[in-house]
């Protein structure tokens, strides 16, 4: 997919749950050296571009353009000529009403190569989230799609014949209701025709509004239903009743924060969206490889190596590679704080000996005490700076403790100005954390850019009690404890907290 000339893809992100990202669209966004993004196209999709991606936010909304469309255009040109693998990811689908079309006639008239991924347009999708099919046999063959802008000077909507069997698709179309509405009834459609407003579809705050072609606009002023939103008018809008299926997912309506490095976000992420959530990636913290001399070649002498994260794992293993160690010198018993880290080190082919059955440092101390002796060797690979419990506990059962401090997470220093953008007037329900070291982060980096935590309705949710014992001595009054101490507990934490258990 690399071009040594430079390249750009105008990839359509969907509509804005990113789990509608098609195939072609992930491989070109994993590739990019430079992702461009719009703010319909959610932030969640960046966590999937490479770690050392270049990320420019180019959002519009009505009052505000962070870059005219012009700049935008010559935005991709300048980077394609530097050589570089451009990701240009735009919501919906870039050539439906997404000016997909002047951006690739600038790159041709640039003589840049560029390639077109289509996206899952708003127009169909949007409407099947709220339960309307645009299409059905016994009320619906015909489907229009229609933009509810108006250019300065031009008419109003393009003229629609009124028919039994058609479904009209209006995107962007509140701000221009009333006129819509208007040419409809001009040309014949029934006020007592079906019809929806739906707006922020497929997202967390979806909403829909159901009424007639007589009342929408009095429901949707009622339901303080706005932009932006896609207006749906026929008779396919009845069929809601029956099909609506997203409002009964459990973590639908719900926005949830994650706080961990990015590329550590996806797996919580995704199952936060197949539960109707929506993840919100913003990372407090970002891993680092510390410079430390730590001579593992006589890695066969540890009677016990003792894993308190999945991060020390990987970390633990980078650094075998690197001294060129053989894993078989990894001869003694291993000991894991939990079964995502036991998970881990099995599926690099090693047996775990003793998981606690709860995930922290003093049950794993607690039940290492029959079964390490005084005198035995340990090894303890870990984050540089963490706490000293398990250490200090073995030291004083008489045992010789190392400790290998293979990593370091530091603050995120990259300035991320989208992320004030993309917080601004957003409602966020649970704002998550699942270790200490994330939780002094972003309330650091809140603060560095004047960025409130969230609204008052905003819950907080910890992994395990040291985690909210840190957020509590941040100042953060904590909602949510995970009774396991893993992110499948603090998943489960969440549903439970939606449900009012």
């Amino acid at each position: 997919m690399n071009n040594s000339k430079g390249i750009v893809y105008l990839v359509g992100a969907g509509p804005g749950d990113p789990s509608l990202l098609t195939l072609k669209g992930l491989w070109c966004l994993e590739q990019a050296d430079v992702v461009v993004f719009d703010r319909l196209a959610c932030e969640y999709l960046l966590t999937l571009s490479r770690p050392d991606a270049e990320l420019i936010y180019v959002g519009k909304v009505t009052s505000r353009h962070t870059l005219p469309q012009e700049q935008i255009n010559m935005l991709l040109v300048d980077k394609a000529r530097k050589g570089k693998v451009v990701c240009r990811l735009k919501g919906g689908d870039p050539f439906v009403f997404g000016r997909g079309g002047e951006e690739a006639a600038v790159l041709v008239e640039n003589d840049i190569p560029f390639e077109i991924v289509p996206g899952v347009t708003s127009a169909v999708s949007v409407p099947a989230y709220a339960g309307i099919p645009v299409t059905h046999r016994e009320c619906a063959s015909a489907l229009s799609v229609v933009t509810g802008h108006r250019r300065k000077g031009c008419g109003g909507s393009v003229p629609l014949k009124r028919s039994e069997e058609a479904t009209s698709v209006f995107l962007m179309g509140y701000e221009n209701l009333n006129a819509i509405i208007s040419d409809l009834l001009d040309e014949g459609w029934s006020s007592d025709t079906p019809a929806a407003l739906i707006r922020w579809g497929t997202r967390a705050d979806q909403q829909t509004v159901v009424g007639t072609l007589a009342n929408i606009q009095d429901r949707a002023r009622e339901e303080q239903c706005g932009p932006p939103a896609v207006f749906v008018v026929g008779k396919v809008v009845n069929l809601r009743k029956k099909l609506q299926w997203r409002e009964k997912l459990p973590l639908f309506g719900k926005r949830i924060v994650i706080t961990r490095p990015r590329h550590q976000a996806q797996e919580l992420a995704q199952a936060i969206m197949m539960l109707g959530g929506e993840p919100l990636c913003l990372p407090a913290i970002e891993l680092q490889p510390t410079k430390c001399d730590f001579d593992l070649s006589q890695l066969s002498s540890y009677d016990w190596v003792i894993f308190t994260s999945v991060n020390g794992v990987s970390f633990f293993l980078e650094r075998l590679k690197s001294q060129k160690i053989d894993l078989r010198r990894l001869s003694g018993k291993l000991a894991a704080i939990g079964p995502a880290t036991a998970a881990s080190l099995e599926s690099y082919g090693l047996q775990v000996d003793h998981v606690p059955e709860e995930y922290r440092a003093e049950a794993l101390l607690e039940g290492l005490k029959d079964l390490i002796h005084p005198g035995s060797r340990v090894l303890i690979p870990r984050a540089q700076g963490a706490r000293n419990v398990l250490p200090d506990g073995l030291r004083a059962m008489g045992v010789q403790v190392d400790i290998l401090p293979l990593y370091t997470a530091v603050t995120v220093t990259k300035s991320q100005e989208w992320m004030v953008d993309i917080l601004e007037g957003v409602d966020v329900d649970y704002l998550t954390f699942t270790s200490s070291s994330t939780v002094r982060s972003f309330v650091s980096l809140c603060k560095s850019e004047k960025q409130q935590l969230f609204s008052g309705k905003c819950r907080v949710a910890c992994i395990g009690p040291v985690t909210a014992a840190t957020a509590q001595e941040m100042g953060l009054s904590v909602d949510i404890v995970a009774q396991e101490y893993t992110t499948s507990g603090l998943l489960a934490a969440l549903k439970a907290d939606a449900r009012g258990d």
